[in-house]
């Protein structure tokens, strides 16, 4: 899903993004992806995972990511404050 005006992105529509690719990618049951899941401990994504989920969060935004901008990324609604950030730059 590649939207054409990165601005008009809304939180909800990030996160629902950011849901959809991780029960897809990591066949994760879908109540389990919640905002306030732990990606480590909750989900267990491992950091090949989370290298995987920031290639799909490329294509997803059309940009550049910073490993550096995810190094904190702890939970699903961390990913979508990062990714919020990201599409504002």
């Amino acid at each position: 899903m590649s939207l054409d005006t990165p601005s008009t992105v809304k939180r909800a529509d990030i996160l629902a993004h950011v849901q959809k690719t991780l029960v897809e990618l990591f066949e994760l049951d879908a109540n389990e992806v919640q905002p306030e899941a732990r990606l480590y401990e909750d989900l267990d994504i491992d950091s090949i995972d989370a290298v995987d989920l920031v290639v799909e969060l490329k294509q997803f935004t059309g940009r550049r990511i910073n490993p550096e901008d995810f190094k904190s990324v702890r939970s699903i609604d961390d990913v979508v404050t990062a990714v919020e950030h990201l599409m504002q730059a």
